[in-house]
């Protein structure tokens, strides 16, 4: 039985930058300048969780950046999914998966960008067609030598490491073999966009987007 590959379309979006910028945005007026700050920077692919009660409007605002990307971060149920979709995410993210959460996606037509923290985790996505994961929470389960190790039985997964990544370990995942890219906030800390700094979070963008290049 041939399996259809569900990561085609991940994979095209996570090659596009070393870095998907994580974000956490309180506020809807800040969406659209943050977002063509970053993709002014070079970082066009973004992630805006669903974990602030502005997140749907501020993908609807990030969604008619023009040379952006934005998906929907933290997707833990079906209605998640759709909620994002309606919103304009053209892509999703989850810590981990649940086969309601990828019923869902499938249905939607929303590509995914899975979690997965150990290789049973990573071998069922696997078997579903989803061969482009997120490893999360990538520092607290085990960091480069937790993915390094992975990837030798299970070379046929990439990974978008995310969690505890910041700018001094990036270039450490990037280098793996099996890392495509990575997801990390420091590209858009809170005291910049609180001031409204959209050159400072531009100029930490196109630090980000020479990793690994």
């Amino acid at each position: 039985m041939t399996v259809q590959n569900h990561s085609t379309q991940t994979r095209a979006l996570c090659a596009l930058a070393p870095i998907i910028p994580v974000l956490v945005v309180e506020d809807a007026a800040n969406a659209r300048p943050l977002a063509e700050a970053l993709v002014r920077g070079g970082l066009p692919v973004l992630e805006v969780t669903l974990r602030t009660a502005a997140a749907l409007d501020v993908i609807r605002e990030m969604a008619g950046v023009a040379g952006g990307h934005v998906g929907a971060g933290t997707l833990i149920t079906p209605a998640d999914v759709w909620a994002a979709k309606e919103a304009g995410a053209t892509f999703g993210v989850s810590p981990g998966s649940t086969p309601a959460l990828l019923d869902a996606a499938e249905e939607a037509g929303l590509p995914m960008l899975p979690g997965a923290a150990t290789a049973s985790e990573a071998m069922a996505l696997l078997e579903r067609g989803y061969d482009v994961l997120k490893f999360f929470p990538a520092e607290a389960s085990g960091g480069v030598p937790a993915l390094k190790g992975i990837g030798g039985p299970l070379p046929q997964i990439t990974f978008c490491p995310t969690g505890g990544i910041n700018s001094a370990n990036a270039l450490s995942y990037l280098s793996l073999p099996n890392v495509i890219c990575a997801g990390g906030s420091w590209v858009a800390p809170n005291d910049l966009v609180a001031a409204q700094d959209w050159d400072g979070i531009t100029a930490l963008a196109a630090e980000a987007a020479k990793l690994g290049r």
